[in-house]
């Protein structure tokens, strides 16, 4: 579902944001300069603590965030963390967000 350029809002590091259509939450880690369309199952996401109304979920958007784990764009401007899992897929201006893979530790002795 494309999103309107007027739902384009500019990020800050730490803001959270909350989806429309799941309990999802994230935490901006990192946000480039221009202004970003955010989604989470196909819907615009909006500030958290913000009383939006529910929406339905696209169904091809139904995958999932899980706490813990960070989701960034495919040029890595844009990172963000979940702080509450949702139903929903991560979306920013019309393209799908990618879970980071983790970095190991180095082993210590």
């Amino acid at each position: 579902m494309p999103m309107s350029e007027n739902s384009a809002i500019e990020l800050k590091t730490g803001a959270r944001l909350a989806s429309t259509v799941c309990d999802g939450e994230v935490m901006v880690v990192a946000a480039p300069d221009a202004a970003v369309a955010m989604t989470c199952g196909g819907a615009p996401m909006v500030a958290s603590g913000t009383d939006a109304a529910r929406v339905d979920i696209d169904p091809d958007q139904a995958v999932g965030i899980q706490i813990g784990k960070r989701y960034v764009n495919e040029d890595g401007s844009l990172e963000v963390l979940c702080v509450k899992a949702g139903e929903g897929q991560l979306g920013a201006n019309g393209e799908l967000l990618l879970q980071k893979d983790t970095k190991k530790l180095p082993k210590t002795d």
